[in-house]
């Protein structure tokens, strides 16, 4: 493994290992206005949510590591304590990227980049009319982080007013993860698209989990299941009982052959098995099969 100082590499390289490695990161597609009511725009990868009571965003626009200067939207942010957070989406991916063009001041990266102003309810700053969720924030703070290049300055925005499009949400009124198709960020010129690549993991809040100490010893050291397997397994609240167990195999003339064999890795590999289609009662009966 390689082992590395930050303190022995330049800004260049620690902002590359770091931008590869923590990913992906959410895109804040930040909307400000000047004192004089100019707007800017730009997208930024060094953002979350941090509070939902009250509703707080963090965003980071960073010193700039080649000359140490400083964005327009860290200035405007200074100067208002006002910015629309937009939510980017893979709809408008290309003219998000053209808008984080360095244009020199004066430049309205709205009419740049072909994004349409619409009029916020609360705050100065437009909002984005293509990006499917927009937050109108105030500035609470603004803590820098260094002065040097690279350096972050967090911006703490409290979001205000929340207009969402109607196209997104489900029939309950909930944001539909499929629908939004959200991007984000990684390292270099990627991105990602969200929508591909979701998967769900049931919340262990919502279950009081027995735990991977619960699955026999044999079974975590035979290689067979992965990490996500035994976390899966781990996730139930109750153990099928004997007599579950006697009548699924009782049920199932191969299974009840390997028991009566002792062969423990074809029990464990149909375990397996059971639990790549989603079925984690029967994953747990045939494991537990090799115990009886």
């Amino acid at each position: 493994m390689l082992s590395i100082d930050p303190k022995e590499l330049t800004a260049v390289q620690t902002q590359a290992y770091l931008q590869g490695a923590v990913g992906p990161r959410p895109i804040a597609f930040a909307s400000t206005v000047d004192e004089e009511g100019n707007p800017n725009l730009s997208p930024f990868s060094f953002f979350n949510l941090f509070s939902s009571n009250p509703p707080i965003l963090v965003f980071s626009p960073a010193r700039r590591v080649r000359n140490n200067t400083v964005k327009h939207t860290l200035l405007n942010c200074e100067a208002t304590k006002e910015v629309v957070v937009n939510i980017a989406n893979y709809d408008m991916v290309q003219q998000l990227s053209l808008s984080s063009t360095e244009y020199g001041d004066g430049v309205d990266e709205f009419i740049k980049s072909g994004f349409t102003k619409l009029p916020s309810d609360v705050v100065k700053p437009f909002r984005v009319a293509e990006s499917p969720v927009q937050l109108e924030c105030k500035v609470n703070d603004i803590i820098a982080l260094g002065d040097q290049g690279g350096a972050g300055n967090l911006i703490i925005c409290e979001v205000v007013k929340i207009h969402i499009c109607e196209a997104v949400l489900d029939d309950k009124g909930v944001i539909d993860q499929h629908k939004i198709d959200l991007i984000a960020r990684m390292g270099g010129n990627w991105y990602t698209r969200a929508t591909p690549g979701m998967f769900e993991v049931e919340k262990p809040l919502t279950t009081l989990g027995i735990g991977v100490d619960a699955i026999p010893n044999e079974a975590k050291k035979s290689g067979i299941f992965a990490g996500n397997d035994l976390g899966i397994l781990g996730n139930v609240e109750v153990l099928p009982n004997t007599a579950e167990i006697s009548d699924f195999v009782n049920n199932n003339a191969q299974l009840k052959e390997w028991v009566e064999q002792k062969n423990n890795e074809l029990i464990y590999k149909k375990a397996k098995a059971f639990l790549e289609a989603n079925d984690v009662s029967s994953a747990w009966k045939t494991l537990l099969a090799a115990t009886i």
